[in-house]
């Protein structure tokens, strides 16, 4: 039987163009308009290779790709099509697991072969690379007496099944935490589904979790995708009424039926929460239902924060340079024993996350091969208006989708002035692709001059 490809773009000349000529060659083809399309397709039916176009609208090549390797359905080789290509595309197409990029106009000859390449690779997918933009699996870093407790609780938890509930600061780290029980627990050869509550908009809430039936096929929700691992639940705080109440139903009846569907799918997944701490005690006001919440906060786990661990600081330091020199291919740069000093004296208000933010700015923005406290308060200078920034009364009486994306405007004009407009700058950085980083500031209505890159 002829191999099944799967044509992905939203240019209908190009989408057509591309299937006659592999038509021709012999090849079953179909087509998809954009990311919902390929999703349909791909729950259809199973591809042995998919050309990916990355300029898409709604949702771009890069980002579908990065949803597949991160839901376990990066089964197939991806073939990149781009005409605006970059190296730092083709390279981030790469490392999350295209087999190849290749440039619009296509040659035919160059489609062909790349596509014959992606086939005969088929077989030999590396899974590491597959899941390769998943986060590394490790123990958490520290030889504190915080962290060997939060890790020693966290393997405990591992060896059971129930429902367990993470407690931390927010940037403390509680996803990873929460991937490291996962890796250490009889669902690990399962996949890890982080569900954000914030995004899920309500009138999409069955779907979002349950799936649906469509047309005799079933479109998998995040139930379905977590089965014989784990879900997590990123954030109960934004849990709304009636997602909780699904959530209730549920769990209560160990089933649920996908939306239009007649049949009950049995619950064979983990469940994984986090919350900040005094969740219990602010419940009532948050209006979180309390059976819901001892269903799922069987076990807890709480997540020190930064500053009960600063003696870390220095370890810290040294895994975190390590991996954005090779991720983001940032120069490497010596941190002064000074320089450990101050960092181990700041009192971190954004935890981990915020101290990664801070590195990877500093091995940006600092010169030389060595970084001195003169670099470190450089860079600590605007910490306090940004943490500051985030309790601001005015976005705080706003709804949280407005509330996220006044943040999101302040930290991003804030960040593109430091990297006077550069936007390649920005998006090492705030750790963003940048074709990604392109769409978030237009849709956030912030000008940047493309002729500064």
């Amino acid at each position: 039987m002829s191999a099944k490809i799967l044509v992905v773009d939203d240019e209908a000349d190009i989408r057509n163009l591309v299937k006659e000529i592999l038509q021709e060659e012999g090849y079953q083809v179909e087509t998809a308009m954009g990311a919902k399309e390929a999703h349909q397709e791909l729950s259809k039916s199973k591809f042995d290779c998919v050309l990916l176009d990355i300029w898409m609208p709604e949702i771009d090549g890069i980002t579908l790709l990065k949803d597949w390797a991160q839901t376990g359905k990066l089964k197939m080789p991806v073939v990149m099509m781009s005409g605006h290509g970059t190296v730092e595309t083709a390279v981030e197409a790469t490392r999350l697991g295209a087999s190849d990029f290749i440039e619009k106009p296509l040659s035919m000859a160059k489609l062909l072969a790349s596509v014959e390449k992606a086939l005969k690779d088929k077989s030999q997918i590396n899974k590491k690379t597959i899941h390769s933009l998943i986060p590394p699996l490790i123990e958490p870093i520290g030889k504190s007496p915080a962290i060997q407790l939060a890790r020693k609780e966290a393997r405990k938890i591992a060896e059971q099944h129930a429902a367990t509930l993470i407690i931390g600061e927010a940037g403390t780290g509680r996803e990873a935490f929460a991937r490291y029980v996962h890796s250490l627990s009889q669902e690990k050869a399962g996949a890890f589904i982080n569900l954000v509550p914030s995004a899920i908009h309500i009138d999409q809430e069955s779907k979002k979790l349950f799936g649906e039936m469509r047309d005799g096929i079933l479109i998998e929700g995040l139930f379905q995708q977590a089965q014989n691992g784990v879900l997590f639940i990123n954030e109960l705080e934004d849990m709304s009424s009636s997602l909780q109440r699904l959530f209730y139903g549920a769990l209560e009846n160990e089933s649920y039926t996908p939306v239009n569907g007649e049949e009950k799918i049995e619950i064979d997944f983990r469940l994984i929460s986090s919350a900040r701490p005094g969740f219990e005690k602010r419940a009532d006001a948050l209006k979180f239902r309390p059976d819901l919440l001892q269903m799922i906060s069987v076990l807890r786990l709480h997540i020190p924060s930064l500053r009960e661990y600063l003696e870390d600081i220095p370890s810290l330091i040294r895994y975190y340079v390590d991996v954005m020199v090779e991720e983001h291919a940032l120069t490497f740069r010596r941190f002064s024993i000074a320089a450990q000093n101050r960092l181990r004296n700041y009192e971190w208000p954004g935890n981990m996350r915020q101290f990664k933010n801070v590195i990877q700015r500093l091995l940006v923005m600092a010169n030389g091969s060595e970084i001195n406290p003169a670099d470190v308060e450089a860079v600590l200078a605007i910490e306090p208006a940004l943490h500051s920034g985030m309790m601001k009364e005015d976005w705080l009486s706003l709804p949280i989708r407005e509330a996220r994306e006044a943040f999101e405007k302040a930290y991003l004009e804030h960040q593109l002035k430091l990297c006077d407009g550069k936007v390649g700058k920005l998006a090492s950085i705030v750790g963003m692709e940048r074709t990604h980083l392109y769409r978030k500031l237009k849709t956030l209505n912030i000008e940047f001059g493309r002729n500064k890159e």
